[in-house]
């Protein structure tokens, strides 16, 4: 039949993505963005990513910033390579079928001037006597010539209203998968984190909790750095604001925004009202906090990514938990490029099951016989369409959640037990189909 095919082809397909059966070789140059000569003698380390970050090979680059690793899993699983250059990790990513990487390292600054944070967005959304927020701080980096922003003591600095529950900070580079940081606690509701910002534009993301008593709270968000602010909240949230305007909707969600606001001004916000709880994964599925990799640049996205259409339509925001949908609303507002499009599907979906054929019988058929038989063989035919149709629904579906699964794996989002539990349920649904 036609989905078999399509089975042994999706099967080959899923082993060469998933399974590291043979060793494998990966050629690679280490270049100095900074002078725009080859990196000699930088250490490199390839990192494998199941399993949360392990590095598993190094080794240093010759004259000309050239490097080689081979391993067993390089071409089947996603991986890492990380060059430490005077201190700093750079990283790019390796992901399966591709054996030539290049990683781009700078010469680290302190000097904070070289960056500007010309945009931020602040996400409120009501859940029950908590508010979730999720901000969004754009950074770039025009230095010249090119270098990275690197403090061990903390080069991005931001202030939180008083009271919260901050759940997790954030930050991904110019092509970059969000990396959850260690917050540098610098007291009276202030936190750094020690991140090499690149030559390009990154973000700052981060997550957190304030009391929401009578689904109405008054917050006191301050301002750590200047230029434009945008707030998102539901339509049905009441919201007022100091200077705040009323900037359209997007994907559902008022718009507000404050022009030129200044340096360490406090913004007073009042909300009152509810809203329907954002359509996130379970917290099965999301399989827990992500987890942590210092000054991480370069990678695929963690999971599901949102397609950003209109005016601002392509920053790339992954499900960070319990706050996707907060997050890529505010992605609407700052993208620039169109993204690509990884669908979520959800865990259970039904496998066709094929009909056992009978052999025919051996007496011939009676006129009454034969209407009935043709009835039935329409029937049978219509049944076999639906089996094929419901067949390649249930292959797409289980190339999804196979693919979501590796992403997560390699971001660190999931354990190594739900991960083996999880593909090891995905394998059970692929052989029945194989075996239909």
């Amino acid at each position: 039949m036609r989905y078999r095919a399509r089975v042994a082809a999706f099967f080959a397909g899923i082993l060469m993505f998933a399974n590291a059966g043979r060793a494998a070789t990966v050629h690679g140059t280490v270049n100095n963005g900074t002078t725009g000569k080859p990196g000699a003698g930088v250490e490199v380390i390839l990192i494998q990513l199941q399993g949360g970050m392990q590095p598993v090979a190094n080794t240093k680059t010759d004259s000309a910033g050239q490097f080689t690793f081979e391993n067993p899993n390089i071409g089947g699983q996603p991986m890492l390579i990380r060059a430490v250059y005077k201190g700093v990790n750079f990283h790019q990513p390796l992901p399966p079928g591709k054996d030539a990487v290049t990683v781009d390292v700078f010469e680290p600054s302190g000097d904070s001037k070289i960056i500007t944070v010309p945009s931020h967005v602040v996400v409120f959304q009501p859940n029950g006597d908590k508010l979730t927020v999720g901000e969004e701080y754009g950074v770039k980096n025009d230095s010249k010539p090119p270098q990275a922003l690197f403090r061990t003591a903390g080069n991005f600095e931001v202030t939180l209203p008083d009271g919260v529950d901050l759940k997790q900070i954030a930050a991904a580079g110019p092509s970059g998968m969000p990396v959850v940081q260690a917050p540098i606690d610098k007291g009276k509701s202030r936190y750094a984190i020690a991140y090499a910002f690149r030559p390009g534009e990154s973000v700052v993301r981060l997550s957190y909790e304030l009391p929401y008593p009578n689904n109405a709270a008054t917050v006191k968000l301050p301002t750590t750095y200047g230029g434009r602010l945008l707030v998102v909240a539901p339509p049905s949230v009441q919201l007022t604001g100091d200077g705040l305007q009323m900037a359209g909707q997007e994907q559902g969600m008022n718009i507000y925004e404050r022009a030129n606001v200044t340096v360490g001004t406090a913004i007073s916000i009042s909300l009152s009202g509810t809203a329907p709880p954002p359509a996130t994964e379970s917290a099965a599925d999301s399989g827990g906090a992500p987890g942590r990799a210092e000054n991480v640049q370069g990678g695929e996205n963690s999971a599901a990514i949102q397609s950003v259409p209109g005016r601002l339509d392509g920053l790339k925001w992954p499900l960070i938990g319990g706050f996707c949908i907060l997050f890529a609303l505010a992605a609407v507002l700052l993208a620039r490029k169109p993204v690509a499009i990884a669908v979520t599907m959800p865990e259970n979906f039904a496998a066709g099951s094929t009909p056992t054929a009978t052999a025919p019988a051996a007496k011939a058929k009676t006129p009454r016989d034969a209407k009935t038989s043709a009835a039935e063989n329409g029937a049978g035919a219509e049944t076999l369409a639906s089996i094929d149709r419901n067949t390649n629904h249930s292959l797409d579906a289980l190339k999804e959640k196979l693919f979501r699964l590796e992403i997560r794996h390699q971001a660190g989002t999931i354990s190594e037990e739900e991960y083996s539990r999880e593909r090891a349920k995905a394998e059970q649904i692929l052989r029945d189909l194989v075996r239909g």
